[in-house]
């Protein structure tokens, strides 16, 4: 195996990667208490669909809980929760993730079962069509399944009700062109009541394979035994690798695009959508949140203090801000909810706001966002499932976890200029996508 070892700040040993022959990466990591956290995670999400399968990479995260041929479904879940732990698992658009977070247990017992049932679900899989439910048509009102196909139906047409969701998916669609990040990562009932459990296996082993796989240990233990006790459980029996397709990210779009469109709602909603750069360029990204935090983070932000705490009238109900890291690259938002007789002014207030950041930050603006940025940052290294989380991220996104050594040197380098350099890059109104939703 191939070590490597990182640097990462606030915790008081290095990080240790290893490299299995098969491309698996174990991450151990070291946190004093009490507390472990065990997650796999996998290179693979929407960013690896098309149209004909939109939504299997969410769907397949469901399925994953549905027993191996060891266990029956439920006996992860309830076994693991009896012994206090927080099980869950999530679906992005570079990845999908795993995880278990518990105490140890007297002599480690409740870890290493944890470890154990965690690589069972990850390697072996059954998917059972008991569990899936059978493939159905939509139009067919008297189908009353309840089984895990009509649970993701459910849970996306939920979603796709909320006005946030409707105004998303239309500025985050028309941000790319031809990059799979214009999908929505939970696809849509068409597709999920169709796919067959076939399709699902084949995805699942097309794209869980060794080298799409990095399993992260986080907490206080004796790093050869965990070691030892990961390669043991995650046996691979021979799976052969997939290598990941390369996607060229579009560029921003050329001309201001706006969109709108209407629905049951009784305000206004609207975003403005960016494309930026890819996570791995830690300095732009560290810019962007710094941007993210001085325009639109809580209620001292510029957007909410200049839109509503002292507006000369009553524009905006809510108005913030977003930053989604991406490995090809990342996204910035402005959202915001409005009385919609007041549309144009709404639109016209915040580009004026953009504008105005490029030229004027206060000192007292820039300290405060590096001070947050700075906390956040160490926040992330209080707890082990944030250790685990932030591990995941820069492991599978952006690729390189060693780029954590240097984040807060760059962090205590940076200065106003580079804010508004940056806000001068990656903001320009010719480059926006702007949503709106509007009532009937």
């Amino acid at each position: 195996m191939k070590k490597t070892l990182v640097k990462y700040p606030y915790l008081t040993k290095d990080v240790e990667i290893y490299e299995r022959e098969n491309g698996h990466k174990i991450v151990l990591a070291h946190k004093e208490g009490g507390m472990v956290n065990v997650s796999s995670w996998v290179r693979t999400g929407s960013i690896n669909e098309n149209d004909e399968n939109n939504g299997i990479s969410h769907f397949l995260e469901h399925l994953m809980f549905k027993g191996t041929h060891k266990h029956k479904a439920g006996y992860f879940d309830r076994t693991l929760e009896a012994k206090g732990a927080i099980v869950n698992a999530a679906t992005w658009k570079d990845y999908t993730f795993y995880y278990v977070t518990l105490p140890k247990g007297e002599g480690n017992k409740d870890f290493y079962e944890a470890i154990e049932l965690h690589a069972d679900m990850m390697l072996d899989p059954i998917l059972p069509e008991e569990e899936i439910g059978s493939e159905f048509d939509l139009n067919d009102e008297n189908v009353k399944d309840k089984r895990e196909r009509h649970v993701v139906i459910e849970e996306i047409r939920m979603r796709k009700d909320q006005p946030w969701t409707k105004v998303y998916n239309i500025a985050n669609h028309n941000m790319y062109k031809k990059h799979p990040y214009k999908r929505d990562v939970i696809g849509t009932p068409e597709i999920i009541s169709q796919v067959p459990q076939s399709a699902i296996m084949n995805y699942y082993k097309t794209h869980y394979t060794p080298n799409n796989v990095t399993t992260i240990i986080v907490g206080d233990f004796n790093h050869e035994e965990i070691l030892e006790k990961v390669c043991k459980e995650f046996d691979w029996k021979g799976r052969e690798n997939y290598q990941n397709p390369q996607f060229e990210i579009d560029k921003p779009t050329d001309h201001t695009i706006y969109l709108e469109d209407k629905a049951n709602v009784n305000t206004g909603f609207l975003m403005f959508g960016y494309l930026t750069c890819p996570a791995s360029n830690v300095k732009d990204t560290i810019l962007v949140d710094l941007i993210n935090i001085i325009l639109g983070d809580g209620a001292s932000s510029r957007l909410y203090q200049n839109l509503i705490e002292k507006a000369k009238e009553p524009v905006f109900n809510m108005i913030d801000t977003d930053h989604y890291q991406f490995r090809d690259g990342n996204n910035f938002f402005i959202e915001a909810n409005f009385r919609p007789e007041k549309k144009d002014l709404a639109v016209d207030l915040i580009k004026q706001e953009i504008e105005k950041i490029k030229t004027t930050i206060t000192e007292k603006e820039f300290n405060k966002a590096v001070k947050k940025t700075k906390s956040q940052f160490a926040c992330n290294a209080e707890t082990v499932s944030d250790i685990g989380d932030t591990i995941g991220t820069y492991m599978t996104v952006c690729n390189d976890l060693s780029l954590i050594e240097n984040y807060l040197d760059i962090l205590e380098h940076l200065t106003i200029k580079d804010v508004q350099n940056a806000a001068e890059k990656y903001l320009n109104i010719e480059n926006a996508v702007i949503s709106v939703l509007m009532p009937q």
